[in-house]
């Protein structure tokens, strides 16, 4: 399966920032990409104020762009995340287009990034976002997919659930900064993968040092193995990387760890 990773600049413009998304995936497309995957809040600036300014429905200009570009160029697409309004409250939440165009999955961010780091980042997505309380797999023609959002990834029972329930990779739309993002990004990709045995995928915006909300960026791929396989910079760019998800199985089978688990002892379960 190929995926693009596609790291691009946001503005404050929404206009703009789907006009570019739209340009990006077609370019993806046009490379031989089998799904594009866009970051965390790509519509617009990663800050309170303008999660609540650009905030729309499903079906809304956003979720529209999204649904006609998968449609237009017959790819997969995981639509970073939008600040979606639905019943009077807002989530941070990403969509997922099938090649058709139709939404094929619906991942509302589960755990919100309420941080206060010494001498670092201060954010507090409580003050805007609802959580989400649902566990994100989707079935595609190469098999099933997880997903989950940015600070999701830091908690391994939701990868873990994600393995268990039969996906070969975890996408995460993502946007750290420059305190947690040096010292925990390639460490937690690597971490999911290697723990839950499955391809590990964060793409994030690219860095713009004047902004108001500096991304780490370093979109990234991790095999099941914990092996780097792409890691992009700080700019813009799109991170193309083949997944040979037959390594999943042969992973799986050379270490045991889900049928090794001591379920007599602890188990991981669901309300």
């Amino acid at each position: 399966m190929k995926v693009s990773l596609i790291q691009m600049s946001v503005v404050e413009e929404k206009e703009r920032n789907l006009a570019h998304a739209r340009e990006l995936i077609a370019a993806a497309a046009a490379s031989g990409a089998d799904m594009a995957v866009l970051p965390e809040m790509f519509c617009c600036e990663y800050r309170n104020r303008a999660f609540i300014e650009n905030k729309e429905c499903a079906g809304g200009p956003s979720w529209r762009m999204l649904s006609e570009s998968a449609r237009e160029h017959g790819i997969w697409l995981i639509g970073g995340s939008i600040p979606e309004e639905d019943g009077g409250r807002l989530y941070n939440t990403s969509f997922v287009f099938d090649r058709s165009g139709a939404q094929a999955a619906r991942c509302r961010k589960t755990h919100l990034f309420d941080i206060a780091v010494d001498g670092g980042q201060h954010f507090k997505e409580s003050d805007t976002f609802t959580p989400g309380d649902e566990i994100c797999t989707f079935d595609t023609e190469f098999g099933k997919m997880g997903l989950c959002i940015c600070f999701d990834m830091r908690f391994p029972e939701l990868a873990r659930i994600m393995s268990l329930d039969g996906a070969l990779a975890v996408f995460c739309p993502a946007s750290f900064n420059m305190t947690t993002g040096p010292a925990h990004w390639e460490l937690m990709f690597r971490g999911r993968a290697v723990e839950s045995q499955v391809f590990a995928l964060g793409c994030a915006p690219a860095r713009d040092e004047q902004g108001r909300y500096v991304s780490y960026a370093n979109s990234i791929a991790v095999d099941p193995w914990g092996t780097v396989l792409e890691r992009a910079g700080a700019e813009e760019t799109t991170l193309n990387v083949e997944l040979d998800l037959s390594r999943v199985e042969s992973v799986r089978r050379q270490l045991p760890l889900m049928s090794a688990r001591r379920t007599d002892m602890y188990f991981l379960g669901r309300r």
